[in-house]
């Protein structure tokens, strides 16, 4: 089977994977986020999470990857499960992260997390991250409260979500130590945290996560003639406009893939994990998806390759 409508994909092992070393924690560059795990509106069908996404956790910790994203909101709950579940024995390969539900009230932090442990069957968090900044709670509500599950042994690391750079700094003088991380929106398409998260990441030894790093599958080109069936038709992603402004883009990943026998997605995801302090949590509809993904670990793309996709327009970063 030919993917992308080049070669068949690279396939990668365990010994290829990439780590991302910072304020003590140890993340596969490639990483897998579970947002649609538990969820319908995907379009994956029953038996996706059932079997499939439970297969697809285990099938990336056996090629070394170890960054897990989750969330409590995710399928509210289930995702959680579904990961638990898959590293059961697993524990000391899997880097765990979750995040705090998006509208809780600080004096929820405790519980909420407890509550993602018990969900996921785990003695402690990775890294627990806050998925939205509060519009009516200020940090130095929430912070001190992720400070005491850091000093109980419950998280290892603070995370923050979808900060701005000034929320990301406020949230770290809350919590008076470093917040690990910040995961965002980041992909060829929206290349907005170059503009000042990912400097200040680089200069401070933080981490930028990206999701969407294939800007929901728009970067692999299987979605310009038409847009995905599911709820992702109705967003600005997959209209028209979008689509043509995006094709640019998708010719040129297809033909530096083409050279490097890597299908568009994967050299999307080598473009990001190229630059230092930058991990990606792409997602995967089946295990073939996966290992597609985490095939881009050892891509080396060239400089002019890099600096070709990065001179082309996108659609939010400009």
């Amino acid at each position: 089977m030919v993917a992308d409508g080049l070669r068949p994909p690279r396939a990668r092992g365990a010994a290829a994977v990439k780590f991302v070393e910072v304020g003590g924690a140890r993340l596969s560059a490639i990483g897998l986020g579970t947002w649609q795990f538990g969820s319908s509106e995907w379009g994956y069908g029953r038996d996706y999470a059932r079997g499939e996404a439970g297969a697809i956790v285990r099938r990336a910790l056996e090629l070394g990857v170890n960054l897990i994203d989750t969330a409590e909101i995710y399928g509210f709950g289930r995702s959680e499960r579904i990961v638990g579940e898959a590293i059961r024995g697993r524990r000391d390969d899997v880097f765990l992260a979750t995040k705090l539900f998006p509208v809780g009230l600080p004096f929820q932090v405790a519980a909420r997390a407890r509550g993602s442990a018990r969900r996921l069957d785990v003695e402690h968090l990775d890294l627990y991250q806050v998925h939205w900044p509060s519009p009516l709670f200020p940090p130095g509500a929430t912070m001190p409260r992720m400070r005491r599950l850091v000093e109980a042994g419950l998280v290892g690391h603070v995370g923050v979500s979808n900060h701005s750079l000034e929320a990301w700094q406020a949230a770290e003088r809350a919590l008076g130590g470093p917040v690990l991380s910040n995961q965002v929106l980041f992909s060829l398409v929206d290349r907005r945290p170059e503009r000042g998260l990912l400097p200040w990441a680089q200069q401070q030894g933080r981490v930028i996560i990206a999701y969407s790093p294939l800007a929901q599958g728009l970067l692999s080109g299987k979605y310009q003639k038409a847009p995905p069936r599911n709820f992702r038709r109705v967003r600005g992603t997959f209209s028209a406009q979008s689509r043509e402004h995006a094709q640019p883009l998708v010719d040129a990943l297809g033909e530096i893939g083409q050279k490097m026998n890597a299908t568009r997605a994967q050299v999307a995801l080598a473009w990001l994990i190229r630059k230092p302090n930058v991990v990606v949590i792409p997602g995967a509809s089946s295990v073939r998806q996966l290992e597609e993904n985490v095939g881009a670990a050892d891509l080396e793309l060239s400089d002019d390759d890099e600096h070709r996709l990065s001179a082309l327009p996108n659609g939010l970063g400009g």
